[in-house]
């Protein structure tokens, strides 16, 4: 691990031996050295630095600032434009090593992942040295807006539209569930090219929308998810835009839309899988000093088999989650393992932080433990940023070769 010119971290790729092993998934000496960084930042605030902002309404800044500063929201960007010049596979270990410390930070997955790496595969020379220096350091932040109300995992039948202005463009719809939007610079936002012919599908484009820029609403959107990173319906009413705001060539953005969701699913997987650590974390502690009946409720395998299969099925999805991301960061088609990795880590996540609040039985409702309330981030992670259903649908399509059902 070495720091670049701009003083963020940059990882050097080794394939040297001694290997350190976490569970079931081997880091290299720089990824454990990356790994240790994070956590030494992560224990410096801690879950209940992360659940008092939460429940509060407050945002994480001065956590945010101090993991930009060390280069760990950039840690995937190119070198180039102040990033680390690593990969997916070290952003995962980032955002993974967080949810392991009780903070699931669902922006991390937003900003510098979705946004910053669709600007680096697809952005222009001007777009990428505007944005992701900021966004690689923490100084800016970029919203997702793909979701609409009607067109639920349907992205070919967007309402959104954006039509062709002089040399300019026009931009009018509704976006739903768009995370952090109050926190963000710009959005970047997907619609419909209707300006495009194309006989197959409804044509897709990607522009930068400023947060500020005339014509842009954002209502909070009420949910039981206890996060810092707020939801929003993102309302484009007449929104003009000049020629640098568009992404590539109009109508030919839905490759560029999936350089960013099969990153998403990939660092949504790392969320789960460092939720189901902290959650079996918190169970073992509390079974290890908790006595009934003079001894460790942990010494029942009433208790200890239960948390063992939940560890299993954990470091498994946690396996599956390292191998999506090396395929990504290999150039690879990683779709296939970007769902299934997801399915496997959401699954995973929700059994282990159910079976942590048995275990602590009525202790694992209340505020103190900080388990409750992680239930809502988890159970999230079921259905967004892909519903499990989604997922099946892919797999049994493009993987087994089943006949298509949509």
């Amino acid at each position: 691990m070495a720091r670049g010119a701009s003083g963020t971290v940059e990882i050097r790729h080794s394939r040297d031996s001694g290997a350190v092993v976490q569970g079931l998934v081997v880091d290299s000496p720089d990824q454990q050295l990356l790994r240790e960084a994070v956590a030494q930042i992560a224990a410096k605030y801690g879950a209940e630095y992360f659940l008092e902002r939460s429940r509060s309404g407050a945002k994480v800044g001065e956590l945010w600032a101090d993991l930009g500063a060390a280069g760990m929201l950039g840690v995937h960007l190119p070198a180039a434009h102040g990033g680390g010049g690593a990969g997916l596979t070290e952003l995962s270990i980032v955002i993974e090593e967080l949810a392991a410390h009780g903070i699931p930070l669902l922006l991390t997955v937003i900003s510098p992942a979705i946004c910053g790496s669709i600007i680096a595969a697809h952005g222009s020379p001007e777009l990428a040295r505007d944005w992701l220096p900021g966004l690689a350091e923490g100084s800016r932040k970029m919203a997702f807006a793909l979701t609409e109300p009607d067109a639920g995992s349907n992205s070919h039948v967007l309402r959104t539209f954006a039509r062709a202005d002089g040399d300019g463009w026009i931009l009018s719809g509704a976006k739903q569930f768009i995370s952090a939007a109050d926190e963000a610079d710009a959005l970047l936002v997907v619609a419909r090219a209707i300006d495009v012919v194309d006989e197959r599908r409804n044509p897709l484009s990607l522009f930068v929308v400023p947060s500020g820029a005339k014509g842009v609403t954002l209502h909070p959107l009420q949910t039981v998810v206890v996060s810092p990173d707020h939801q929003f319906t993102v309302f484009l009413d007449e929104v003009r835009l000049g020629p640098d705001a568009l992404i590539g060539l109009p109508g030919r953005g839905l490759p560029q839309v999936f350089a960013g969701l099969n990153p998403e699913r990939i660092l949504a997987s790392a969320i789960s899988g460092g939720i189901g650590r902290y959650a079996i974390a918190k169970a073992v502690d509390y079974a290890k000093q908790r006595r009934v009946w003079s001894v460790p409720i942990a010494a029942h395998q009433g208790i200890s088999h239960p948390l063992a299969e939940c560890h299993i099925a954990v470091e498994l999805a946690r396996l599956a989650t390292r191998s999506a991301a090396q395929q990504f960061d290999a150039g690879g088609d990683a779709a296939g393992a970007a769902n299934m990795a997801k399915f496997a880590a959401a699954e995973a996540s929700l059994r282990a932080l159910d079976q942590a609040i048995q275990v602590h039985g009525g202790n694992g409702l209340t505020a103190e433990y900080g388990l409750a309330e992680m239930w809502f981030t988890a159970r999230l992670m079921r259905t967004a940023p892909v519903s499990r259903e989604m997922v099946l649908n892919y797999v049994g399509e493009h993987t087994l070769g089943l006949p298509a059902s949509y």
